[in-house]
């Protein structure tokens, strides 16, 4: 149930997002955008959400691979010869 009710709350939010942003968007009134600014936009948002899946790939891949097992805690002590 609480699943339902976080995933509620979400879609929600989105939906508060994008009609925020449209109301913005056309309240500017008419603004137009020429061929670079369209072009700026959307390569902001393609390399934008490509860096983003890519750190979270990044993220995924050492979590699963080990890489993150050898991090030592805060509380370890080096004595001079080793972790203890």
């Amino acid at each position: 149930m609480k699943l339902y009710a976080l995933i509620a709350i979400m879609a929600a939010l989105l939906a508060a997002a994008i009609i925020f942003a449209a109301g913005t968007w056309l309240s500017a009134g008419p603004v137009s955008i020429g061929f670079h600014g369209w072009t700026a936009l959307t390569l902001g948002v393609v390399f934008s959400l490509a860096l983003g899946g890519g750190l979270m790939w990044l993220a995924f891949y050492s979590s699963r691979s080990g890489h993150d097992d050898d991090v030592r805690s805060g509380d370890d002590v080096f004595d001079g010869d080793e972790w203890s």
